[in-house]
């Protein structure tokens, strides 16, 4: 297994990319943070934490709720509809291989009127499958399909590994 990033750095990104979340709805009073159940809920906490920090928007967090393994079986989320309504929505997961994931969570959020909605991940792995990019991105990889990224979010230590 090899440490592609480690707490430090993943502190450094999760800062840089609430920077460039703020700097993209300047204008918003309020924006929503949907974090994908799993490591993008976590990853979308310690972005609402950095933004809070940074700007004075208020950050709704919301858990978007769906079986990975089977993104057809439905999508919900944590919070109810009109809570984003013409708002903009940031989709949040840890790290975007195929793109199925990301875009079922994108989907669910097509259904309602929306300002504006973009995307957030931790780590790109550039092997898309589906029509999806990431807006902001911490690290974009260049790996083969073989290869596993895993992200762990343990309370004193954050790491990016890759193992084949």
């Amino acid at each position: 297994m090899t440490q592609i990033l480690n707490h430090t750095d993943i502190e450094h990104k999760i800062r840089r990319i609430a920077y460039q979340i703020y700097e993209t709805h300047l204008n918003e009073e309020e924006i929503v943070l949907a974090g994908i159940n799993g490591n993008g809920y976590v990853f979308a906490e310690k972005l609402a934490v950095a933004l809070a920090s940074i700007a004075p928007l208020k950050v709704v967090l919301c858990q978007i709720i769906m079986d990975k393994k089977n993104p057809l079986a439905g999508t919900a989320t944590s919070i109810p509809a009109e809570q984003y309504t013409n708002k903009a929505v940031i989709v949040v997961d840890d790290v975007l291989n195929s793109g199925r994931t990301l875009i079922y969570g994108v989907k669910h959020f097509l259904e309602v009127p929306l300002k504006r909605l973009t995307t957030a991940v931790l780590v790109n792995r550039n092997h898309k499958d589906y029509p999806v990019k990431a807006d902001f991105k911490g690290i974009s990889l260049s790996t083969s399909l073989q290869e596993h990224v895993s992200v762990t979010f343990d309370t004193s230590k954050y790491s990016v590994d890759l193992s084949n």
